[in-house]
């Protein structure tokens, strides 16, 4: 079994990064997320259904529509579409799923930890560990 820190550090190992659940709401954790991942230098991508752009980034509008180089995502989505979501996230071949505090949904981890996804769901904060500042 990985410690949190391990399980992390392997999430971030990611060369690319999906947020689902990303908004063009800049008070909301879906868009600041988002911003976190700029922050730090990572490429990321924002999965939204309606937008088609989302902080100067291309969205797409679907998990399974993730660019190949994304092996990790943050899910900030409520529990019942979190768990709608992991099966699409499995089948595209995504590695890490971080579920942000709120969107963990006990269903969807169990799958994750079925199939082998290195799944982060625990309360830990992306915000907190990159260290996000709000401009």
């Amino acid at each position: 079994m990985m410690t949190t820190r391990q399980q992390i550090d392997k999430f971030l190992s990611s060369p690319s990064f999906g947020v689902v659940g990303a908004s063009a709401n800049r008070a909301k954790y879906g868009n600041k997320v988002l911003r976190c991942y700029q922050q730090n230098g990572k490429k990321v991508v924002p999965v939204n259904p309606v937008e088609s752009e989302i902080e100067g980034l291309p969205c797409v509008s679907n998990v399974s529509d993730l660019p190949a180089e994304v092996k990790s995502i943050s899910m900030i989505t409520p529990p019942a579409v979190t768990s709608q979501l992991v099966p699409l996230a499995i089948a595209r071949g995504i590695e890490n799923i971080w579920m942000q505090p709120g969107a963990e949904d006990p269903a969807a981890v169990a799958l994750c930890r079925e199939h082998g996804i290195n799944v982060i769901a625990d309360g830990s904060c992306v915000l907190v560990v990159l260290g996000y500042h709000d401009h």
